[in-house]
């Protein structure tokens, strides 16, 4: 995963997401009962653009803990299991393997101006998030709901575009999880974001863009006696390296880390670290709407020409963890099917051939300025570079206009992401030849009719068989190139309890508190 903070926001927004199988992994903070009061200072990879929930990220790299604050959640997951549990929501379930389901919300629930959060004021938000003005980088999870009804004040009916038997996952990892006021956004972005309103623990005190943001506790907060801080300050801080020596020299509480050698350092400078592994990962992304990569052999040959262990080597030092496989080992979807098999003999065949058909590998790899990034596209330059018949221009490009290759797909290579803890939804908006965000633009029937198996399988063998497919399917086309697993997570001081995360590494600031 890229240090650039902003970068890291670009990948994880398009498509990244969490839920499901894999257990949170941390070393210990404080303990015992814990104590209200207080202030703690956390620092963030990066500054919100905007405080409407539909528009911010839900994930460690961007909004999670800014979310989770201002809004509170609907459903979470449980950090050892992955299973879903209610918040807000009393219960979300489905009685049709995914056609339909039912929202339950606890009586009571107010927003900060005094409205109810009922099921009118969700469906408000989630029909929103639908609407392409609106702009949600979840714009595809909510698209999977073709109508909402609000039955009577706590109940919403979702009816479905199809079954998604794992569309809890969706709510989860997304903004789909946060609910604001629907009359507050009615008066407009200008006026929301200088004063947010929904119903979480902490409300908005003061907002300095691109450097700090101070939250109160919410007096009123439904799930009492949390919140158990009186107030947090968040302090942007984009750099990996400035992050971990401000927390080891005890200049912040906490930190929300996008960096695995950053909590590394953390974990054996003695301090806590809370992270929950993932599978899928980074991944090249060949563009196969032109040549050269709408050629399967060039792609082959490029699977088989880049050891990303040594990739591994040169831009990380050995510290990431390579992609073997796509799912991760503690994943009850895990498949002993190798995401990459190096073959330099077979990649030059493979170039020598492409070569004498008029087909020669030329192509660009476009990348943000972000130090890892550069440094991938220049590791896989350097490795093409002792193959004949192969040419690999980098192309650097500002951040604003890296964000529109998804939509322009003016690119041949370009590093993105699909990282997970349960593969629904971001397998299928990553690779389904219908989704917008599907950056390689591969399209096969085969491999669309096991995603959508996968997603509307109603037992755990069929879903696990779907998603073999899947990687088979995967590794048959090569459209893409997996390097390393992602993951995010927190660093706190010792005296620190209640580091919490969920879904996508999502922090939650009601569980923290300080030992005094």
């Amino acid at each position: 995963m890229a240090t650039g903070a902003a970068t890291a926001v670009a990948l994880l927004l398009s498509s990244c997401g969490g839920g499901g199988g894999t257990g949170a992994k941390s070393s210990d903070g404080a303990s015992g009962k814990p104590v209200a009061g207080g202030t703690a200072t956390v620092l963030t990879p990066s500054d919100s653009q905007t405080l409407d929930p539909a528009k911010m990220g839900n994930n460690f790299a961007s909004g999670g803990i800014v979310g989770n604050a201002l809004y509170g959640t609907l459903l979470v997951d449980s950090p050892a299991t992955g299973k879903i549990r209610p918040s807000m929501a009393k219960s979300f379930r489905s009685t049709d393997g995914g056609k339909t389901f039912e929202l339950k919300l606890r009586d009571g629930l107010k927003f900060t101006d005094g409205n109810p959060l009922d099921a009118a004021a969700v469906k408000f938000n989630w029909d929103r998030m639908r609407e392409a003005a609106t702009a949600s980088p979840y714009r595809s999870d909510a698209s999977m709901v073709a109508s909402t009804e609000a039955v009577d004040s706590t109940t919403l009916k979702v009816t479905m575009t199809q079954p998604v038997t794992q569309f809890a996952q969706s709510v989860v990892t997304s903004s789909m999880n946060w609910i604001a006021s629907p009359t507050a956004l009615k008066k407009g972005a200008k006026s929301f974001d200088a004063k947010p309103v929904g119903a979480g623990p902490y409300t908005l005190k003061e907002w300095r863009r691109q450097s700090s943001m101070a939250l109160v506790k919410n007096s009123k907060y439904w799930d009492a006696p949390k919140p158990y801080l009186d107030q947090l300050n968040l302090r942007v801080s984009l750099d990996a390296a400035q992050r971990v020596n401000t927390m080891t020299s005890n200049g912040a509480d906490v930190a929300v880390e996008t960096n695995m050698q950053s909590l590394q350092k953390a974990k054996e400078a003695g301090l806590t670290t809370d992270t929950l592994p993932l599978s899928g990962g980074t991944y090249i992304a060949l563009n196969t709407r032109k040549a050269p990569f709408n050629d399967v052999r060039a792609r082959t040959a490029m699977a088989a020409a880049i050891d990303m262990k040594s990739l591994n080597d040169s831009v990380f030092d050995g510290a990431a963890t390579p992609v073997d496989t796509l799912f991760d080992k503690s994943s009850p979807l895990y498949a002993d099917i190798a995401a990459s098999s190096p073959d330099k003999a077979m990649a030059q065949q493979l170039f020598d051939e492409l070569a004498k058909d008029g087909k020669p590998v030329s192509f660009t790899f476009t990348t943000t300025s972000a130090s890892e990034n550069r440094a991938q596209a220049e590791a896989v330059q350097a490795q093409l570079s002792k193959f004949d018949n192969v040419t690999v221009k980098i192309k650097v490009v500002e951040f604003t206009e890296f964000l529109t290759l998804q939509n322009t797909h003016n690119f041949d290579a370009a590093v993105t992401s699909a990282a997970f803890r349960d593969p629904e939804p971001r397998l299928w908006t990553a690779f389904h030849s219908d989704e917008p965000t599907n950056m390689s633009g591969v399209s096969d029937k085969k491999l669309d009719a096991a995603l959508l198996t996968g997603r509307t399988a109603t037992s755990a063998a069929e879903r696990k068989a779907a998603y073999e497919e899947v990687q088979q399917r995967l590794t048959a086309l090569h459209p893409m190139l997996w390097i390393i697993r992602t993951g995010g997570g927190a660093v706190a001081q010792k005296d620190v309890g209640g580091v919490t995360q969920y879904g996508f590494s999502s922090l939650l600031p009601e569980e923290l508190w300080i030992k005094k």
